[in-house]
């Protein structure tokens, strides 16, 4: 069996220490965990496209006791499903208001915004965002979102965008090199 190898992927240090007192990631759904477009059957449902990596990245969240959050503007059952799969029970679909949202997470988890991560792409989730310990967008948020957020990903939303966040997190937390070697 050979050694293992330092891992690949590295974040500046301060961006990490910033990220160590998280314990809930807040995510926004479209253009976050998918890549921001909408898709409407001939009976008008709507379709929504995930990511593997980025589900991967968010069940490695909850082994790790960070909490994995959803606030979205939009409800569907095809994110219902993916959430129900993941195991992700702290939600708010289908409120456009995600500060508050945000709060009654906080509270019923006994947690304050120290302890807050937050990635959105869009007007609604800078709120959320500007509180949140640590921020992160993908490179195609818009551009007052990326002006605050504190890590800009390399990977597109519904690309493993979301993934490159939780493993910030990880890494942050102490874990990732540790799940890297369990796997090999």
């Amino acid at each position: 069996m050979s050694a293992a190898l330092p891992p690949a992927l590295r974040f500046a240090p301060e961006l990490l220490l910033r990220a160590q007192p998280v314990r809930l990631a807040i995510f926004d759904v479209d253009g976050v965990l998918t890549d921001g477009s909408l898709f409407f059957s001939d009976t008008g449902e709507t379709l929504k496209r995930f990511h593997t990596l980025d589900g991967h990245g968010l069940k490695l969240l909850q082994r790790h006791g960070i909490v994995p959050a959803v606030i979205s503007g939009r409800d569907s059952q095809p994110l219902r499903l993916r959430l129900d799969a993941l195991g992700i029970t702290q939600r708010r679909l289908g409120t456009e208001d995600k500060l508050p949202a945000a709060q009654a997470m906080l509270e019923a988890l006994g947690l304050d915004w120290s302890q807050v991560a937050a990635m959105g792409d869009d007007w609604p989730d800078l709120p959320v965002m500007r509180r949140a310990a640590i921020a992160c967008a993908p490179p195609a948020a818009h551009d007052e979102v990326r002006a605050i957020a504190h890590h800009v990903t390399a990977r597109a939303g519904g690309e493993g965008a979301a993934r490159e966040f939780c493993d910030l997190l990880l890494m942050a937390r102490g874990a990732y090199a540790a799940e890297l070697a369990r796997v090999g």
